[in-house]
């Protein structure tokens, strides 16, 4: 079997490229495609496999704000070849799923969101990414182009996959199209139940706008309890502005010390509406408590009670009332653990290797039976 795994862009290190690990582990010799790749900003993960980029890696200025050219990716993805291929398996929240194969190739594309800023509020996200006015007053003029081309691009996979049930409603209502849940990895090897536990609560990702990591910060230095987070991105200038001395910023961390961080904690904060929420997920392998949002996927994944709580609204209010009721002693660390064990890497490399040699074992079949 000849595969080839197909990524959106390899310009940050976050959930999709954990899924794009995963792929690796089970088909290891696999190449990857790829509209844009910067090493640095993915930290040199993907040095050992063969990465091709297309034509846009030739400009820099793109691999920089990749987000200020969406027209320019459908022709870029479309401009691969792969007629030597048996099949491609592409993880996609943009524009991977669009990747173009003829009869005899099959396409199987894992899904993490339906183009959001297409299908959701396209003006709040051009001003949640701080875009130059112009570009906000000019984004419908070329929505509306990029929404046709999703749609159309979604009818190309022969099979899609899913990462959870919230993101499986939004593929049937935007692309009518049925999907298989197939919850992404979460390393759950790496995270352990702590000895220790500290006073401080945390927060884990990429400080971007629909995050919501400002609310959070917000009601901390409100309350005064002490809050670390953990990650870097465009919303940490405005972060520090607005929290107090009781917050920290730790920057990126190393693996092992943020195992250290997830197992200390007293509860792990998450305001963000997620289609899967691995940073969430690892705190349960580490047996701590979650402090949630009620919103997009956590809800299948957390139990009110027993591995977390949830507040109703985005706001620092809410979040401070739910920190203040919070009671960690109520929490059974290993029973918390028990709910992330089911999604664990190996668990998903062993579904998705089953997955794709069944699926091309009946497409030859079906073939030859013609």
């Amino acid at each position: 079997m000849k595969i080839a795994l197909v990524h959106d862009y390899l310009v940050q290190y976050g959930g999709a490229e954990q899924v794009l690990q995963a792929f690796r582990k089970a088909f290891p010799d696999a190449p990857i495609y790829t509209l844009i790749h910067d090493r640095e900003a993915v930290h040199g993960l993907f040095d050992d496999a063969r990465v091709y980029t297309s034509y846009l890696q030739r400009f820099p200025w793109v691999r920089r704000a990749h987000r200020l050219f969406p027209l320019l990716m459908p022709p870029a993805i479309e401009q691969f070849d792969f007629s030597g291929f048996d099949v491609i398996l592409s993880d996609s929240a943009s524009f991977a799923k669009g990747a173009l194969s003829g009869p005899k190739t099959l396409h199987i594309s894992y899904i993490h969101t339906p183009m959001r800023y297409a299908w959701d509020d396209c003006q709040k996200y051009a001003e949640d990414f701080g875009f130059p006015r112009m570009i906000r007053s000019a984004v419908p003029l070329f929505m509306n182009p990029l929404r046709l081309w999703d749609r159309a691009s979604a009818d190309r996979p022969d099979i899609v996959l899913s990462n959870s049930g919230f993101v499986a409603r939004r593929i049937r209502k935007y692309y009518g199209r049925d999907s298989r849940v197939v919850p992404p990895p979460v390393d759950t090897d790496r995270f352990r139940i702590g000895s220790e536990r500290g006073d401080y609560f945390l927060m884990v990702g990429r400080l971007i706008a629909y995050k919501r990591f400002d609310i959070a910060v917000e009601a901390f230095t409100r309350i005064g309890l002490p809050l670390k987070v953990a990650g870097r991105g465009p919303e940490l200038s405005r972060l520090k502005r607005i929290a107090g001395p009781n917050v920290e910023f730790l920057g990126r961390v190393p693996d092992d010390e943020l195992a250290r961080l997830y197992a200390g904690c007293r509860a792990f904060v998450f305001p963000q509406e997620e289609d899967f929420g691995i940073v969430a997920m690892e705190a349960l392998a580490s047996g701590r408590p979650v402090i949630a949002y009620r919103g997009g996927d956590i809800e299948e994944r957390i139990e009110d009670g027993v591995s977390g709580v949830f507040f109703d609204e985005q706001t620092p209010e809410a979040i401070m009332a739910a920190v203040s009721d919070f009671d960690d002693s109520r929490f059974d660390p290993e029973r918390i653990r028990e709910c992330a064990l089911p999604y664990d890497t190996e668990r998903f490399v062993r579904e998705i290797r089953e997955l794709v040699e069944r699926a091309l074992e009946e497409k030859r079949s079906g073939m030859h039976t013609r």
